[in-house]
């Protein structure tokens, strides 16, 4: 059972001022469009996924790092334990992923293979079919999360085509992962 998060939506921080030609690019604007509040992810609520996006989004190196690990965790846990808010999450990782002042795109990136190549509720399942009959089913969870991560695929060449090594390294696995 999940213990409920402490975390209230109306207690988000403030966003810093996005640097001049990037606030336009970015989807954050749309976090509010999200029930983060009525979905899950692996603490209880889901609410606190926006101020883990904006601190990656707008934080300084550590503090990016910092709500990356955390946002990891609640979405994507040991890299392949996906959750109810994983799907929902998605579109915004691709768009952190293509900002230049994000220090961790790599980490995104990988993220998004980890996702897109996650199976362990399915293998479940397969086991254990009862597993399908319960109210919250994971395994729709797990095959929403992996569509999106698909949906935006169309992403991959400027990606790989970015300077940084890492980043398109990362994204060459991502893509290989796709194409299976």
């Amino acid at each position: 059972m999940r213990s409920a998060s402490t975390e209230h939506p109306s207690e988000r921080p403030q966003r810093p001022d996005a640097p001049s030609g990037v606030a336009g690019n970015t989807p954050l604007t749309a976090l509010d469009r999200v029930p983060w509040g009525d979905i899950q992810d692996s603490t209880g609520s889901a609410a606190a996924i926006p101020l883990l996006l904006n601190g990656i989004a707008w934080g300084d190196a550590d503090t990016a790092r910092s709500a990356f690990d955390d946002l990891r965790k609640r979405i994507c846990q040991f890299g392949f334990v996906v959750e109810q808010a994983t799907a929902a999450t998605v579109p915004f990782l691709w768009e952190l992923a293509k900002l230049p002042q994000v220090t961790c795109r790599a980490q995104i990136i990988r993220l998004l293979k980890n996702i897109a190549e996650a199976r362990q509720w399915e293998s479940t399942a397969a086991v254990y079919p009862k597993l399908l009959n319960r109210r919250e089913n994971p395994v729709v969870w797990e095959r929403a999360a992996r569509q999106a991560v698909r949906a935006r695929r169309g992403e991959l060449g400027r990606l790989m085509a970015d300077e940084d090594t890492e980043i398109a390294r990362a994204t060459t696995e991502l893509a290989r992962s796709l194409a299976t």
